[in-house]
């Protein structure tokens, strides 16, 4: 189709962010774009329930988070399951191509997080994605389902 709308692989989000506000604004936001948002959680354990009772599309995690384990420690168990993860946040990762389709700065605008969420859909599409401001995506990105 000519004018219609491209087929999205990202439609249910679990977001995993230790600020509250930020957590809320992230949920808001995602939700009104259209996405399904699953839970939005603030540490490990927390994040682990809902990926054994939920599907999930695209995790969506600060590295550092509320417990002890981290965002990278549950990257690595997402990619485990084969669900991708982009990582938001203001402590870059150096391993995290490794273990996460990308990374999105923080501090990032409500623009910039609807347009990261975008280029990861069409990243995990095998589709050409253009630079954005903010955000690293990583060539290891493929759906592991």
């Amino acid at each position: 189709m000519l004018f219609g709308r491209r087929k999205s692989v990202v439609k249910r989000i679990l977001i995993v962010e230790d600020e509250p506000l930020t957590a809320f604004d992230n949920e808001n936001l995602l939700g009104d774009a259209g996405y399904e948002i699953v839970g939005t959680v603030d540490d490990f354990e927390e994040a682990l329930q809902v990926l054994d009772r939920e599907q999930v599309d695209l995790i969506l995690s600060d590295v550092r988070l509320r417990s002890q384990q981290t965002g990278i420690d549950l990257a690595r168990e997402a990619k485990a399951r084969g669900i991708p993860t982009l990582f938001a946040t203001g402590h870059p990762y150096p391993g995290a191509e490794s273990i996460a389709v990308g990374c999105l700065t923080k501090p990032y605008s409500d623009r910039q997080l609807k347009s990261a969420i975008q280029a990861v859909d069409r990243h995990l599409q095998r589709q050409k994605v253009k630079p954005l401001k903010g955000l690293e995506l990583f060539a290891h990105g493929d759906r592991q389902s």
